[in-house]
C-alpha cells in the first residue's frame, strides 16, 4: 500500500524527496491517531466510572475533581505517552527529525503535567473550603503559592528541554534574573510577601472582621489571595487592598472578640457633682422600698464594716451608702450582674472616672453574650436608658450643656422667686 502512495505521488509530480519520507509522514499520522484514541477512550472510561461511583454515593473530592476536569487532564497525559513509545517505529533513532518530534512531545508531556497539578491543587482547595473546620483559613492562598511553585518547576523544565541543559543548571543562573525582576514587579513581589506573611501568622482570615484606623476598611473580609484582600464595609461597599498595606501599618482584628462570644460594652454618663451627696437615715429608709437587691445591700453595708462577713464581702464591693452614687453604683452593679443578656463570667464593674470640669465620670464595663453588632447595639442602648430613668430616683443627674432655660431659672432664684413654684426644676436643686 505504501508502494502504490508513493508512485501515485511520483506521477502526480511531488517532488522525490517528500515521496521518500511518506512512509514516515504516514507512521507519525497513525501514531498520532493511536495516541489521541488512547486519551480519548481513557477519559470516557475515567468519566464512566466517576459518574457510577456519584451515583451511588456523593463523595465531594470526587465532584470537585469532575468540576475542575482533572480526569480530562489526566486522560490528555496517556496521549504524550503513547507518541514517546511509538515514535522508535515511524523514525531512525537518534535522527534529527526524532529529537525535533520528541522534544516538542516532552514539552506537551510537561505542559499536561502542569495543568494536572493545577486542576489538583484547585480540587483540593475546593474541597478544603467546603469543609467547615477550614472554612475561615485562606486556602485560596496556599494554593496560589503552590501553583506558582508548579508554574515555576515547568518552565525550568521546558527552558532546559528546549536548550538541552540540565535544569539545575538553570536553576544557578536564576540569581541576577530575580534581581531584576524584583525591580520591575516591586509591587507583584511585596503584596507576594505580605501575603505570605499574613497567612503563616495567620493574622487575617476570611469572614473575620478587621478595621484600619485612618483608612475606609472598616469590615469584613469577604476575599484573600496573595495580591488582594476584599472587604466588605458595614455600607455594603467593598474595599480592595494589597497585603502589605495591612504588613505595613496596623490595624484591629475583632476576631478574638467573636470567638470570645463576649462583647465590650464601656459607656457611662458624667454625673453633675452638685447633686452628690451623703445619705441621710430618711434617704436610706426610701431607697429601701426601691428593689430588693437595695434592701438587701443597705443591710450589708450597715453591719460594721470589720465585721463583713465572707458570703457577703463580693457584695459590699458593690458600692457604699455613704453617698447616694455609691448607692447608685451598687444598684447598676446588680441589674447589670442580672440582665440576661450579659455574660456572668466576665468582667462586670461599675466605676467613677477622674472628675472633669464637666462632673464625674461613672462608667459601666460588662460584656454582652450576643456579638451580632445590631443585637449589641440594642442591648447597650437598653442598659444607658434604663441608667438615665432610675438616676433621678437616686437624686442624681447627668450634666447637660446650659441652656436659655437653665438661664432664666438662675434669673429667676436670683430676684427671690421661691424655686419650688418654677416648672421643670430638676430633682435635687428642690429643697428637702
Amino acid at each position: 500500500m505504501l508502494g502504490g502512495i508513493k508512485d501515485m505521488l511520483a506521477d502526480i509530480g511531488i517532488p522525490n524527496i517528500v515521496v521518500q519520507q511518506v512512509d514516515k509522514i504516514i507512521y507519525m499520522m497513525l501514531i498520532l491517531l493511536v495516541a489521541f484514541l488512547a486519551g480519548r477512550v481513557t477519559h470516557l472510561i475515567s468519566a464512566r466510572v466517576i459518574a457510577r461511583i456519584q451515583k451511588h454515593k456523593q463523595f465531594t473530592v470526587l465532584g470537585k475533581l469532575v468540576e475542575f476536569d482533572v480526569l480530562k487532564k489526566l486522560s490528555s497525559m496517556v496521549s504524550p505517552l503513547v507518541v514517546l513509545f511509538l515514535l522508535p517505529m515511524a523514525f531512525t533513532k537518534g535522527s534529527a527529525l526524532m529529537m525535533l518530534v520528541e522534544n516538542i512531545t516532552w514539552i506537551y508531556f510537561t505542559i499536561t503535567i502542569m495543568l494536572l497539578l493545577n486542576a489538583l491543587l484547585s480540587s483540593l482547595g475546593g474541597v478544603a473550603y467546603s469543609n467547615k473546620k477550614y472554612h475561615d483559613k485562606p486556602i485560596k492562598g496556599f494554593v496560589q503559592i503552590a501553583k506558582i511553585v508548579v508554574y515555576l518547576i515547568a518552565a525550568i523544565v521546558i527552558i532546559s528541554i528546549l536548550t538541552n541543559k540540565s535544569p539545575f543548571y538553570l536553576i544557578g543562573g536564576l540569581g541576577a534574573f530575580a534581581a531584576v525582576l524584583m525591580l520591575v514587579f516591586k509591587d507583584t513581589s511585596l503584596g507576594f510577601v505580605g501575603g505570605i506573611l499574613l497567612l503563616e501568622n495567620d493574622m487575617v482570615r476570611l469572614g473575620d472582621w478587621i478595621e484600619m484606623p485612618g483608612s475606609a476598611i472598616n469590615g469584613v473580609v469577604v476575599d484573600m489571595s496573595l495580591t488582594i484582600v476584599k472587604v466588605r464595609n458595614f455600607d455594603n461597599t467593598i474595599v480592595t487592598i494589597p497585603p502589605y498595606s495591612l504588613i505595613s501599618g496596623s490595624f484591629i482584628n475583632w476576631r478574638g472578640m467573636s470567638e470570645s462570644g463576649g462583647r465590650r460594652i464601656m459607656r457611662g454618663y458624667t454625673i453633675k457633682t452638685d447633686n452628690i451627696r451623703i445619705c441621710s437615715e430618711a434617704f436610706l429608709n426610701r431607697m429601701r422600698s426601691f428593689s430588693s437587691e437595695m434592701e438587701r445591700f443597705i443591710d450589708i453595708m450597715s453591719v460594721d464594716a470589720g465585721d463583713v462577713g465572707s458570703e457577703t464581702s463580693e457584695e459590699a464591693m458593690y458600692g457604699t451608702i455613704d453617698t447616694n452614687l455609691g448607692l447608685f453604683r451598687a444598684y447598676v452593679t446588680y441589674y447589670l450582674k442580672n440582665h440576661p443578656l450579659l455574660r456572668k463570667d466576665m468582667l462586670v464593674m461599675v466605676r467613677t472616672l477622674s472628675p472633669t470640669e464637666y462632673g464625674l465620670p461613672l462608667q459601666i464595663y460588662c460584656f454582652t453574650s450576643d456579638t451580632d453588632w445590631s443585637h449589641y447595639e440594642s442591648i447597650q442602648s437598653g442598659i444607658m436608658e434604663h441608667l438615665a430613668a432610675t438616676m433621678p430616683a437616686f437624686d442624681l443627674i447627668p450634666y447637660q450643656s446650659s441652656s436659655s432655660h437653665d438661664s432664666m431659672i438662675n434669673g429667676l432664684v436670683e430676684r427671690g422667686y421661691p424655686i419650688e413654684k418654677i416648672v421643670g426644676i430638676p430633682v435635687g436643686a428642690l429643697p428637702e
